[in-house]
């Protein structure tokens, strides 16, 4: 995870969830958090991609969160919830079932992915044991294509 966790001293993620299972987020990386509503289909996108919606004026993309993680797809409903995370110079929109929690890393206490010889280490920061079970740091750059995947698809 750049920055936060890398500083050497604490680091704060917001934990969402998706279906039964905990993913942590950068808290740095989240510009908002906001309820679900309908999005504008995108033609020939991939199918975690749900759609874009306009955000004061700024059409941003929203992609299905477990969908982009190989999970099953979420079923946007009331509950649902979006969070608007940058990524540099754009942001996007992340589906997830909810928002949980904000959590105060401290160094060390993040440990490493197992190793299964996946391609999944672009996107995964590392794991955290909590008394809520086993939390999933996600590394967002290295999860969400370039915004030159988004535009050709």
């Amino acid at each position: 995870m750049e920055g936060a966790l890398t500083s050497g001293g604490p680091a704060e993620l917001i934990s969402v969830r998706i279906g039964e299972q905990l993913f942590a987020l950068d808290i740095m990386s989240v510009r908002e958090i906001r309820g679900w509503t309908a999005s504008t289909p995108l033609p020939h996108a991939p199918e975690y991609v749900l759609g874009m919606i306009n955000l004061r004026g700024a059409v941003l993309p929203v992609l299905d969160l477990a969908g982009l993680l190989g999970l099953t797809r979420i079923d946007p409903d009331a509950s649902s919830v979006v969070v608007v995370a940058d990524l540099g110079a754009r942001a996007v929109g992340l589906l997830v079932d909810a928002v949980c929690d904000i959590i105060t890393v401290q160094e060390g206490e993040m440990k490493p992915p197992p190793e299964l010889g996946s391609d999944y280490a672009g996107f995964l920061s590392g794991v955290i044991t909590n008394e809520d079970g086993i939390v999933t740091v996600l590394q967002l750059a290295g999860a969400i294509p370039d915004s030159t995947t988004l535009e050709a698809a």
